[in-house]
């Protein structure tokens, strides 16, 4: 057997077109990283004499620019949800790109801060519509092998696009890289024009044979594949069935069921685990946790490997998600980080007491590590558990309700962690986010079930 006959393969014949279009519609969480690092060496500018900007601008505005992408991602969440199943994924797909396009807008023709308030809201927007539309969307066109790895490309996108604004940020003043960045999304545009609805959708709203031509297209199969045609056709009865039991049977008994409670714990952990070991609030005040911990380094230096070392991160996230499954994923990285966690707060406390710069680089290797562990599962595995966990007559309520949560959890560490910081210090914040992560960890180890090539089509 080659290469490309394995039918793990991402590039097999069954699962290029898959992979080819898990591509384009990840042009959207690239745009959406490209914003987030963008505005992080930004905003810590904008209170400083260098501020690009002829206005002044305070540091609780810069909270709630950095903050009230959550409050965007709330709406884009609930949006998104109240979309998808009545007008199709195709259409909330292209809706992402047009809050992009606002956002690098308001930047550009900024003359007061609530321009970047309006355009933080729209980036948000469209944050929390694609982290509902494309898990779904990807789930649906992938096969269960590949699912996994497909999902979590999301997230390395996304840190991709991070990696990539923290660079642009550095190399180019304000009012340069809007220009040329806004041609991002109207890229994205054009190649949602590619390729068709999912056939689990169209299956769904009863056009048989446009889910047929879909399914054939996704599964990059001869439309005289009768092997094929016997797939689809047992794609479609299952469909079918789960649709006719749903209407038949979906009432709110079906939300207090043990396998429901059972999802709503292990969802909330993973949330908890998520926001609570800081991994968002560390890629977003980069710069004022490194200050904070006394380094030696160059702070854009810093900010550009760990930017690095979160793609790495998320692209193992790819590579093992499927091989080895999602519940080591987890035990590895909430034990990991909850370690670095603790390590870094205990050097930053005798940094304050002890002159340390013969050592002024271990916050950055800390922090690296970190990152890296974070990412192959408390960020990278997220999306991927939460699709996978929840009974299918529930899924796409309860995962539109979770990553709303999410969302709103998104804003609340964002706001109080740099209060954290000023109040506590930076090594007991980092202390309180280690106990938390290690919390979540036992919870892993005595209850996460392995979801591991489940099918989306089973309770």
């Amino acid at each position: 057997m080659t290469f490309l006959e394995n039918p793990n393969c991402l590039l097999s014949r069954r699962n290029r077109i898959q992979f080819l279009v898990t591509l384009l519609v990840n042009i959207a969480p690239f745009a959406h990283g490209l914003g987030i690092g963008w505005m992080s060496p930004v905003m810590r500018d904008l209170t400083t004499d260098q501020s690009p900007l002829n206005f002044p601008v305070l540091v609780e505005d810069v909270s709630w620019i950095g903050s009230l992408v959550g409050i965007g991602a709330m709406i884009g969440n609930i949006l998104a949800g109240t979309l998808i199943n009545r007008i199709g994924r195709k259409p909330v797909m292209f809706g992402l790109a047009f809050p992009a396009l606002i956002f690098w807008s308001l930047v550009y023709y900024v003359q007061s801060v609530e321009y970047l308030y309006v355009g933080r809201l729209m980036a948000g927007l469209t944050n929390g519509a694609f982290y509902v539309v494309l898990p779904t969307f990807l789930s649906e066109i992938a096969d269960d092998n590949i699912r996994g790895r497909l999902g979590s490309m999301i997230l390395l996108t996304v840190n991709t696009g991070v990696l990539t604004g923290y660079i642009v940020s550095s190399h180019f003043d304000y009012f340069t890289a809007p220009p040329f960045i806004i041609a991002v999304p109207i890229c994205y545009i054009i190649g949602n024009f590619l390729f068709p609805e999912t056939p689990i959708h169209l299956i769904r709203k009863g056009k048989f044979q446009k889910a047929k031509e879909s399914f054939q297209f996704y599964k990059n199969i001869r439309r005289d594949d009768i092997k094929a045609e016997s797939e689809f056709e047992d794609l479609k009865l299952k469909v079918i069935k789960a649709e006719a039991e749903q209407a038949k049977s979906f009432d709110y008994r079906d939300f207090i069921t043990k396998p429901a409670f059972k999802a709503y714990a292990s969802g909330a952990v993973v949330l908890i685990a998520n926001q609570f070991s800081a991994s968002f609030c560390v890629s977003s005040y980069l710069s004022t946790i490194f200050a904070a911990s006394h380094t030696t380094l160059d702070m854009t230096m810093c900010t550009i490997v760990i930017g690095s070392v979160q793609i790495v991160g998320t692209y193992a996230t790819t590579l093992l998600c499927d091989k080895y499954g999602r519940r080591i994923l987890m035990l590895v990285s909430s034990s990991g980080a909850a370690i670095c966690l603790a390590i870094f707060g205990t050097y930053t406390y005798f940094a304050k007491i002890y002159n340390l710069t013969a050592v002024g680089w271990l916050p950055l290797v800390i922090l690296a590590c970190y990152v890296f562990l974070c990412n192959i599962g408390l960020v990278g595995c997220v999306f991927v558990l939460l699709l996978e966990f929840f009974p299918t007559k529930i899924r796409s309520v309860c995962v539109s309700t979770f990553i709303v949560i999410l969302s709103g959890m998104v804003f609340l560490a964002l706001k109080i962690f740099p209060i954290c910081v000023a109040e506590w210090g930076i090594s007991v914040t980092m202390w309180c986010c280690s106990v938390s992560t290690t919390l979540c960890f036992f919870y892993f180890y005595f209850f996460l079930v392995e979801t591991k090539g489940k099918s989306l089509l089973e309770n």
